[in-house]
């Protein structure tokens, strides 16, 4: 899941917690925005995570130019 997708799940349950009144039997929407909320907290998380490590694992490459010497 890319950051964008985190984003959107979080933006998705806060609307669905803080900003609808709908009532659907059998259905809690309070708690499945929270629930889209953390996923997406966690996915987030995760690909910070895998972005850092990514980061550090790329070799540093130094060039070194010897112009003194001679053949």
């Amino acid at each position: 899941m890319s950051l964008g997708g985190c984003i959107i799940l979080i933006a998705v349950g806060a609307i669905l917690t803080f900003a609808t009144d709908w009532e659907m039997e059998g259905v809690n929407l309070d708690l499945v925005g929270v629930i889209l909320m953390i996923v997406g907290v966690i996915g987030a998380l995760v690909f910070r995570s895998v972005a850092r490590r990514r980061r550090v694992l790329l070799p540093n490459s130094t060039t070194v130019i010897d112009e003194d010497r001679q053949y």
